[in-house]
């Protein structure tokens, strides 16, 4: 947390440093590390398992996910115990898709907790707006017109995992073609690469906030 913090200064201390890009990916790296840990910082409570709780029900209580709490408390199953101590993430996250850079960048209040390399419309045709985050799907089938095309297709463009948003049919997901990644390519859905999918999927809960912009 202290190392973070030291990052944090010197970026706003010295944004014109040739050095900022890389304190950014420092720092991004600890936020994840910090994330997927069991230490309790700023975001975060240690909570108190209680009698008739289930991770889902501490999940939606908190607005996190079933997979963040299991991630950084290292459970393997989904059976917890009362008087057990966990750490919960309570921060609310946003996210924020940039179609002039082809980045997403993942937020806690005005702070860039992480940056991913997306593509997004070829045309301009992600649509830009304010949206929530309605559906998640893992490993989704792509519904394309005239077949259905099963999760694990090499043809299934939709990746591993599915992020629907409030406006239909547009959505975050997964690739089969990671070398696309970077650029204005897709039908109007916003790509990432599948590793980067399964981890944002497995940090931001349904009605997270999602900015387009151009």
């Amino acid at each position: 947390i202290g190392a973070r913090k030291e990052y944090q200064r010197l970026i706003s201390e010295l944004p014109n440093s040739r050095e900022v890009m890389a304190w950014q990916k420092k720092m991004q790296e600890l936020n994840m590390k910090l994330l997927f840990s069991s230490v309790v910082t700023p975001e975060s409570i240690e909570y108190e398992i209680k009698a008739g709780d289930s991770l889902d029900r501490i999940a939606r209580e908190h607005g996190t996910t079933v997979e963040l709490i299991k991630k950084s408390n290292n459970l393997a199953g989904d059976n917890i115990f009362p008087g057990k101590k966990i750490r919960v993430w309570i921060a609310p996250f946003s996210i924020v898709v940039d179609k002039s850079q082809n980045t997403l960048l993942l937020k806690t209040g005005d702070t860039i907790f992480k940056s991913y390399t997306v593509s997004t419309g070829a045309n301009n045709s992600t649509p830009v707006g304010t949206f929530k985050i309605v559906e998640k799907i893992p490993n989704p089938p792509w519904y394309k017109p005239g077949a259905v095309i099963p999760a694990g297709s090499p043809e299934n463009v939709l990746g591993t995992r599915w992020l629907g948003l409030t406006k239909e049919g547009y959505g975050i997901h997964g690739t089969t073609d990671p070398k696309s990644l970077g650029s204005q390519v897709t039908a109007g859905c916003v790509r990432m690469a599948n590793q980067d999918v399964e981890e944002l999927y497995s940090i931001v809960p349904v009605g997270v906030e999602v900015t387009i912009v151009d």
